[in-house]
């Protein structure tokens, strides 16, 4: 891309380790997406004009069909319900216990969906969450530990 600067690049694959784990599984992906018959972005040509001219010109069925967050707030008026994009099952069972909460009360957790992490920070962190004496949602992916052994201990399904 011309007039890319490293700033533009996301941090988490800013890096000059070539076995960096996630500078490789975002290069492993971005090849299977030009290997697939379409690639569909949320974006539109006016906005991302040259991103969209240097990609298509790698794969030939290139959709810009965004913004979708536009899409979104006419869906949520007609139907009265939320669109979900999330690949993950979403657990409600906290919703209860959460309108029991005063407002503002509630510290929320969410590392999204590309962090990973030690078994070790993991527990730090669970640790620091518990040792605040704040209340807290805390969402934890089954994946999000590196050598995929989440603590049992602390994958509940259940709000504390």
């Amino acid at each position: 891309m011309p007039n890319m600067r490293i700033k533009d690049i996301p941090r988490f694959i800013r890096t000059t380790d070539p076995d960096d784990i996630m500078l490789n599984f975002v290069m492993e992906v971005s090849q299977e997406c030009l290997n697939s018959s379409s690639i569909i972005f949320n974006t539109f040509n006016e906005f991302d004009k040259e991103v969209l001219q240097v990609l298509a010109s790698k794969s030939s069925n290139i959709f810009a069909i965004g913004p979708l967050t536009l899409l979104n707030k006419n869906f949520l008026k007609i139907h009265h319900h939320s669109l979900n994009s999330s690949l993950w099952k979403e657990d409600t069972s906290c919703i209860k216990w959460l309108d029991k909460m005063k407002p503002n009360s509630v510290v929320y957790v969410n590392y999204g969906n590309i962090t990973m992490m030690s078994n070790h920070h993991l527990k730090e962190f669970a640790w620091g969450l518990a040792n605040s004496k704040y209340h807290f949602l805390w969402v934890v992916r089954p994946n999000v530990v590196m050598d995929g052994s989440l603590c049992q201990k602390l994958y509940l399904k259940v709000c504390l």
